[in-house]
């Protein structure tokens, strides 16, 4: 294995116009605050320049991860050998196509992307004010909240492969479920994205999101880092519900704890480590199975 200098001069020989950070702690880069020292992170600006990344990697025999705002990730306390991909506010910008449809780069955030949109007027993503994580990350996994999801407004997705190619996808063609599209199997990047909007009042755009804000900041722990719901939904319930009636709410693993507020949501009370989280998910699931029959899955991306 190379040694760290030699690699770092490597890298940012073959790579010198991409913004490059070594040995940067992930847990300066997730919203869970978790996550030892990641080898390298490159920040390309442009699809072109994540060619290039992608490119270097493979020439170099390095995986490589793709991080949007780190929001619904739980990075390893060992850190991370591989080239971690930093698209927030990396892949950027926003456009209005026609009269009902805009296009979002992938390093955009979700609540940039609907404040956008109520600001032309146009309705339909004010279920994403307040997710926290990126258009690229939203559309890969098919987010959503308050009965809206990714799924019901993507009209088409430009995504790269690992060897450069650019494909764009329609909404059909990518497969969207329960938090996933086809992505997640074919090892495609989002770029951007095309949302097909309705023409609305910018008012009553502005209104319901503040609602849905409100609703978010009354019943989620927002005060605390985590990585937004710990678990999927399952079929015949609600996490948080089985959680709850699990008697976990406020069971801790080291530092990580069921929230008080919220059962579906796992914070770091201050020092929490990727260990304590994973001991806490499984303990949790295990307890739930136990009491329903009903195993719960993770929702965050266990890195």
């Amino acid at each position: 294995m190379m040694e760290n200098k030699e690699f770092q001069q490597k890298i940012a020989d073959l790579l010198p116009d991409i913004v490059l950070k070594f040995a940067q702690p992930m847990a300066k880069h997730t919203s869970f605050r978790i996550g030892g020292p990641a080898k390298v992170l490159a920040f390309p600006k442009s699809p072109e320049q994540l060619r290039q990344v992608l490119k270097v990697s493979a020439f170099l025999d390095k995986k490589y991860r793709i991080l949007g705002a780190g929001t619904n990730v739980l990075a390893p306390d060992e850190g991370i050998e591989d080239i971690v991909i930093c698209l927030k506010d990396c892949l950027d910008g926003m456009e209005q196509i026609d009269d009902t449809h805009i296009r979002v780069a992938a390093g955009v955030t979700m609540t940039r992307a609907a404040v956008y949109a109520a600001g032309l007027g146009l309705g339909g993503m004010e279920f994403a004010h307040g997710i926290p994580g990126t258009v690229g990350g939203g559309v890969y996994m098919n987010a959503g909240a308050y009965g809206g999801e990714i799924c019901q407004i993507c009209q088409s997705v430009d995504v790269m492969y690992p060897d450069g190619e650019i494909r764009t996808y329609s909404g059909e063609q990518m497969d969207f479920s329960y938090r996933h599209s086809r992505l997640e199997e074919d090892g495609g990047i989002v770029l951007s994205a095309v949302f097909a909007l309705e023409k609305k009042s910018e008012q009553q755009i502005r209104e319901q999101m503040q609602d849905l804000l409100k609703r978010r900041k009354t019943s989620q722990p927002l005060d605390l880092p985590s990585a937004g719901s710990a678990f999927k939904r399952p079929v015949g319930g609600y996490a948080a519900a089985l959680i709850d009636q699990s008697g976990l709410k406020g069971f801790r693993v080291g530092d990580a704890a069921v929230s008080e507020k919220h059962a579906g949501f796992v914070v770091n009370l201050g020092n929490a480590t990727a260990a304590d989280v994973r001991h806490l998910l499984q303990s949790v699931s295990d307890k739930v199975f136990e009491d329903s029959g009903i195993r719960l899955e993770p929702e965050m991306r266990i890195w």
